[in-house]
C-alpha cells in the first residue's frame, strides 16, 4: 500500500483554461492536504462520527458513508467502535479514491467489517441502514436530484436512525453571505493558498459545486420524513446536520445489493 500524500499544488500555476473540478488521480493524491487546508472544521466533524455513532447506532448496523474519498469517515468509526460494533459501506464514484479507501482499511482497521464500492448514490441499492454519513457529497449532485436521494436516505434508514450531513452552505442574506465567503479566502490564505490558486479553484468549481442555505437543507429533510433535523456544527460557511428518523416510522424494506 501506498500511503503517499502531496501537497495540494493543483492551481498554483496559471492556467490559460480552467477545467471543471473532477476526482481525479491528481486529486486523489492530494486530497488529504486539499480537505485540511480547504474545509474549515473537517478533523472535528471526523471525530464526533465515532460518538454520535455510539449513542445512536444500534449494534451490528449497517453504516453508509455516501461520497468516502479516501476513507477517513470509516476510519474514524472504526477508531472509535469495536469491530463487531457496526458493518461499514464506502461508496465513490472516484475508482482512485475506492482503490485507495480499500488499501487502508486493510492496513489501518483488518478486523472491522469494512466495505468501498465504486457506486453511484443515486441509484445504488441500500440495505437497511442504522447511520448513513454524508460528508460534503450532497452539494455535487445537481439541485434536482438531491430531494430524490435524501428521502431514498430516509427510506433505507431504519426506526431510529440518523443521517449526518455535512455540507458548505450559502447564507440567505447577501451581505452576511458576503462576510462568510470573505474570511473562508481568509482561512485558504492562513493556510498557504495564494489569491490565484483561490481564484481558479472557484473557477473550477462553479456549477460543480452548488451550496444550499441551512433553511433549505432542514427543509428538505422534514419533507423526506425526518422527525428532527438540527445543525450541530458550523464553522464559517461548512456546516454539519444531524437528522432523526423517528422510532415509530414504520420501517419500509430497503432495496438489496445483488
Amino acid at each position: 500500500m501506498s500511503d503517499a500524500s502531496y501537497r495540494d499544488a493543483i492551481f498554483s500555476t496559471p492556467l490559460d483554461r480552467v477545467a471543471r473540478f473532477s476526482f481525479d488521480e491528481q486529486v486523489v493524491a492530494c486530497f488529504p492536504d486539499m480537505i485540511r487546508r480547504s474545509v474549515p472544521g473537517y478533523g472535528q466533524i471526523l471525530g464526533m462520527l465515532g460518538l454520535i455513532a455510539s449513542r445512536h447506532l444500534r449494534h451490528g448496523a449497517e453504516v453508509y458513508d455516501l461520497g468516502c474519498s479516501l476513507g477517513a469517515g470509516g476510519l474514524a468509526l472504526a477508531g472509535t467502535l469495536a469491530p463487531d460494533a457496526f458493518r461499514y459501506t464506502g461508496v465513490d464514484l472516484s475508482p482512485g479514491m475506492v482503490a485507495r479507501a480499500r488499501e487502508t482499511f486493510a492496513a489501518e482497521c483488518p478486523e472491522h467489517r469494512m466495505e468501498v464500492i465504486e457506486g453511484d448514490i443515486r441509484t445504488l441499492p441500500y440495505r437497511p441502514a442504522g447511520m448513513i454519513v454524508l460528508n460534503f457529497t450532497l452539494q455535487f449532485l445537481a439541485r434536482e436530484d438531491r430531494d430524490a436521494v435524501i428521502a431514498r436516505l430516509f427510506q433505507a434508514l431504519e426506526p431510529g436512525g440518523v443521517l449526518v450531513l455535512s455540507e458548505k452552505i450559502v447564507a440567505g442574506d447577501e451581505q452576511h453571505n458576503a462576510w462568510l465567503v470573505e474570511r473562508y479566502h481568509d482561512f485558504k490564505r492562513a493556510n498557504g493558498y495564494s489569491d490565484m490558486e483561490i481564484s481558479q479553484k472557484r473557477t473550477a468549481l462553479e456549477n460543480v459545486l452548488v451550496p444550499d442555505t441551512l433553511e433549505a437543507h432542514h427543509a428538505r429533510l422534514a419533507e423526506a420524513g425526518f422527525a428532527r433535523s438540527q445543525t450541530w456544527f458550523q464553522f464559517l460557511n461548512f456546516a454539519s446536520l444531524i437528522a432523526f428518523k423517528d422510532t415509530t416510522t414504520p420501517a419500509i424494506p430497503a432495496e438489496r445489493k445483488s
